[in-house]
């Protein structure tokens, strides 16, 4: 199946990286071959009835095309090395009436663990407002919540690759939660749309994680549904291929968020560090695809459907510079 018509939805089976590059073991340059040094975020998927066992970096094959690729290291992302960013990024399309989802979402951002940064911004006329850059002050955080007001009908995925453009990278990994219908008025019928593709390779260079909600406007009855279906297949082609998931039933808005934002908590707590050497791109460097694959039976990771490589004589991809997630987009 493509990944753009992938839809992801719980109720069927019922943005960075983390501080400057981790010290490689000792010995490494005489373990390891020559390569390029790349990170990449490998989150654990869905896990239904059991828990998951730890993994280490024997448990993963990795391939650059038809090459297989050494892991260095395979970095639990808890304890110490838990540190998120996470951006609620919410669409006032017009008419939007979220109603008491913002309880649940309320709820979700005070139940994050205390590494979590939350920060809120809003998507009013196809422009990027930042209410609340991420502050491990969760109450801090939901105040900056308000309800959506009426907005005129735009692209959400420019705003998006506005946020993710203008973030500094820190010592934390990154991620963003979209409430959004995902439609472009400019985009043409079902095909390739250029903001979201614009969006989804800022978010791929960068290392940060989208997860999309769907959430309609009220009038959605009246809309085109070719119109509904492109904004999801958009929510979820961008979500799908920078290793997040996009969650919606239907053209209609969710019953509830809570299933969905504890499935995207669960995420967000089964996430490593993936370190390994890859063949190094051709001039200052490239987005290509690494695939990753689980040798665990029953475990699905997901991760980002392309990286970027740096050229030769670039420095390593996903190397973060030493410093605070507190500054605004």
């Amino acid at each position: 199946m493509s990944k753009i018509a992938k839809l992801a939805s719980l109720a069927l089976a019922c943005p960075l990286f983390i501080g400057a590059q981790s010290a490689s073991p000792a010995g490494s340059a005489a373990r390891f071959p020559a390569g390029t040094p790349v990170q990449m975020i490998v989150t654990i998927g869905h896990h239904y009835g059991f828990t998951p066992p730890t993994l280490t970096r024997d448990d993963l094959t990795v391939r650059q095309g038809y090459e297989s690729l050494v892991v260095t290291n395979l970095i639990p992302l808890q304890g110490e090395r838990a540190g998120l960013d996470l951006f609620l990024l919410v669409d006032n399309c017009s008419n939007c009436e979220p109603g008491s989802k913002f309880e649940e979402l309320s709820h979700f951002i005070t139940s994050q663990p205390a590494a979590t940064a939350v920060g809120v911004a809003y998507i009013q006329d196809g422009k990027l407002t930042v209410a609340q850059n991420p502050t491990t002050d969760h109450q801090r955080a939901v105040q900056a919540l308000s309800v959506p007001t009426m907005s005129k009908p735009a692209s959400p995925f420019n705003a998006l690759a506005d946020l993710i453009r203008g973030w500094p990278q820190g010592t934390s990994r990154r991620a963003v939660l979209m409430v959004s219908n995902g439609i472009d008025p400019a985009a043409a019928g079902n095909t390739e749309d250029a903001s979201a593709e614009a969006a989804l390779e800022a978010a791929q260079r960068a290392s940060v994680t989208v997860y999309a909600i769907y959430n309609p406007a009220a009038d959605y009855l009246a809309t085109d549904s070719s119109k509904l279906y492109s904004g999801q297949v958009q929510l979820a082609h961008v979500a799908d291929e920078t290793g997040g998931e996009a969650y919606f039933l239907g053209f209609g808005p969710l019953p509830s968020l809570a299933p969905f934002l504890a499935d995207l908590s669960d995420h967000l707590a089964n996430q490593y560090l993936l370190e390994l050497l890859a063949t190094p791109a051709e001039g200052a460097g490239e987005l290509q695809r690494i695939t990753v694959k689980s040798k665990i039976a029953d475990i699905e990771v997901m991760v980002p459907d392309k990286v970027w490589i740096p050229g030769r004589g670039a420095g390593p991809a996903g190397a973060i510079e030493e410093g605070s997630g507190e500054g605004r987009p």
